[in-house]
């Protein structure tokens, strides 16, 4: 791994970007391109996830799946309004972590059921981890971009079993997302004021959750395989966190290349690396 990435970056030597920005590119696109909670909780436990999947309710599947758009809308109804508040402090990473691993820790006593209310918690608390993470990559969260690129994490911590193969890659979903943004009133991501019925706003939301939900389940299903006994809710929850910390610091690397090199550089140099490793 470590040789092939060298090679790639070597290979890309001759570009605007130092070699130390080039490996900062490749290490954000290997989480990027393979974001896998599943393959993260597998490693975890050494057990197949589909395994718990088979065991998740098609009822709970559905209610899930619902639970997610609900949840997201509320996020930008009312977290989001205040991201550019939120201290920045030394230790808010390991705070989130911490907070998470509360919150999982007293669902796991209730099963199921407790997942769904969990989820408003947890999905406010990892937002304001990834703007923890936005702001210390430089992004001005009054600003509407820095707001969205902030919910696009939601989509790229996870891939939609209804996603067709040229729709998977990040910059693929970063295009498809700013299509549904663009249609999106500038005053909800500035002012975190809602219109509910508005149809951009149904159809990001939705696109979102597609992708956020399979993470949801996923984390779900995990509860429910045997694992000497049974597998808590917090470390469960600590691995969603990082997960997501670490698609944010990925994420908000590149835009924060972007925003010094240029986005066509970059986008370049990502695809040049892309290129290095299947050939």
């Amino acid at each position: 791994m470590l040789e092939s990435a060298t090679t790639a970056i070597v290979a890309l030597s001759d570009t605007a970007m130092t070699s130390e920005d080039l490996q900062l590119l490749h290490n954000a696109r290997d989480h990027l391109e393979h974001p896998s909670l599943a393959a993260r909780l597998t490693n975890l436990v050494g057990i197949p996830i589909e395994r718990g999947l088979g065991l998740l309710p098609l009822r709970w599947k559905k209610a899930a799946k619902e639970a997610t758009r609900s949840v997201l809308m509320r996020i930008l109804d009312t977290s989001f309004s205040s991201l550019d508040t939120t201290p920045l402090g030394a230790n808010t990473l390991a705070a989130h972590k911490l907070t998470v691993a509360g919150t999982g820790a007293l669902s796991g006593l209730f099963g199921l059921p407790a997942v769904l209310a969990e989820l408003p918690v947890a999905t406010a608390i990892i937002l304001h981890a990834i703007a923890d993470i936005a702001r210390r990559e430089g992004e001005d969260l009054s600003q509407p971009d820095a707001r969205a690129a902030c919910i696009e994490v939601f989509a790229l911590g996870g891939r939609s079993h209804e996603d067709d193969s040229t729709e998977t890659g990040y910059y693929a979903v970063r295009l498809m997302l700013a299509a549904h943004l663009s249609r999106v009133p500038e005053y909800v991501l500035s002012k975190g004021i809602v219109a509910r019925g508005h149809p951009a706003l149904v159809e990001l939301v939705a696109a979102i959750a597609a992708r956020f939900g399979v993470v949801v389940t996923e984390s779900a299903a995990l509860r429910l395989v045997p694992i000497l006994g049974a597998l808590s809710g917090a470390l469960v929850n600590v691995v969603f966190m990082q997960h997501f910390q670490d698609m944010a610091k990925a994420h908000f690397t590149v835009r924060r290349l972007e925003r010094k090199y240029g986005a066509e550089t970059v986008r370049a140099a990502y695809d040049g690396l892309g290129a290095s490793a299947t050939s």
